[in-house]
């Protein structure tokens, strides 16, 4: 050890040179000690860092047990060989979203299954309202969270990352990833702070929606999410993003694109589908994964169905000579499951038949979170068609 003898005079030391504060990080670090001094007598520490705890446990786990998935140091996305990219990325993206939703289910105590349907609903508003709600396209979670809402309303630092800050001004931003930072751009965190808030009520489907309806206060999200996890728990995976063609191959059938024609029976008013010909009785198929929403006789479709998938897009099958009896609303189906059969019903009170050639009337629709509106389904409808036909 060195020491310095008592004849030396000691050292005068330079002082360095220390720039001037930026008013904002003063502000920041007088923030930040004003709400440790406030909230330190009541402050739940235990229970502040349980997601922390979790997160490094099943961090450590997935690096242990997990190898099969190799994420990019720069996007955290799935790489992998060139002939098989598309492939086994979207199949190693599912597996970190389904260790995502693990690690968020082990903290807040919800089933995997109702953490991966607030997310797909977050992310379905995402993709249908782009420039209200902007989220990064590489991330893993869909869930956006506004700034002020996630630093506080009165926070006067809206990018402020200090979980006690943020708590004190009554912020929704936690640390989930165990950084002791509540970081907007963590996955991790993000969904992390979503979930707890709804999960606080419990975890019976009861309590599930009492949570959601808490936290989104509107009845369209409360049902949207809870279709999105029965799916989920339905079929027990992620990867339910196959599609069909509506007929079965090897049928006669003939289409065209139809999309905004005028139809004059019922008032003025445009197609909102396309039509596709075929034989009376040629079976119907689900295009997709899904839950049956509506069934029944509507006097413009006749008899028809509604199916919810999980991207919120409503698959609407119409004029239909009849349903398999075995379904009912609240049913799963999944692509190529027969679900009723091509007919000429329509245009009148229940039963009426025989107004037009006999066909399928498909549409789809897409769900904004507020009003859902139709699209053309005609580009779907040949790509669903192309990639059944290499399929076979």
């Amino acid at each position: 050890m060195f020491r310095r003898k008592v004849s030396q005079p000691p050292r005068r030391m330079k002082t360095p040179f220390r720039p001037a504060i930026h008013p904002m990080t003063l502000l920041r670090q007088t923030t930040v000690l004003a709400a440790v001094c406030v909230l330190a007598a009541g402050f739940d520490w235990a229970g502040a860092g349980f997601g922390a705890r979790h997160a490094a446990a099943a961090g450590a786990e997935f690096e242990a047990g997990y190898k099969g998935v190799h994420a990019s140091p720069v996007t955290g996305a799935p790489s992998g060989s060139a002939a098989s990219k598309e492939r086994d990325g979207q199949h190693d993206r599912y597996a970190l979203r389904m260790h995502l939703y693990e690690r968020i289910a082990m903290a807040t105590g919800m089933p995997w299954y109702m953490v991966a349907a607030v997310d797909q609903y977050e992310r379905t508003l995402s993709r249908a309202r782009p420039n209200d709600r902007p989220v990064d396209k590489n991330a893993l979670s869909g869930v956006y969270v506004p700034p002020r809402r996630w630093a506080g309303m009165t926070n006067p630092d809206e990018g402020d990352t200090h979980p006690v800050s943020i708590r004190f001004f009554g912020g929704i931003g936690r640390d989930m990833d165990g950084d002791g930072r509540a970081d907007l751009a963590s996955d991790d965190d993000r969904l992390y702070s979503v979930a707890r808030l709804i999960a606080k009520y419990g975890s019976a489907d009861d309590d599930f929606a009492i949570g959601l309806w808490e936290y989104y206060q509107q009845t369209r999200a409360v049902q949207r999410v809870q279709q999105f996890a029965k799916i989920y728990a339905a079929f027990d995976r992620l990867d339910l993003n196959e599609h069909v063609f509506p007929l079965p191959p090897g049928t006669r059938y003939s289409y065209r694109s139809t999309w905004g024609t005028r139809r004059s029976w019922g008032g003025v008013r445009i197609h909102e589908g396309t039509d596709i010909f075929a034989s009376y009785g040629t079976p119907v198929r689900s295009t997709c994964y899904g839950i049956v929403e509506t069934m029944g006789w509507n006097r413009y479709g006749g008899w028809r169905i509604g199916i919810r998938d999980l991207d919120n897009l409503y698959h609407y099958f119409a004029h239909l000579s009849g349903f398999d009896k075995k379904l009912k609303p609240g049913d799963f189906v999944r692509p190529g499951q027969v679900i009723g059969w091509v007919g000429s019903s329509g245009y009148g009170k229940p039963g009426t038949q025989g107004k037009f050639p006999p066909h399928l009337h498909y549409g789809i629709y897409r769900d904004s979170g507020w009003v859902e509106w139709a699209f053309d389904p005609y580009p779907l409808l040949k790509k669903w068609e192309r990639e059944e036909k290499r399929r076979r």
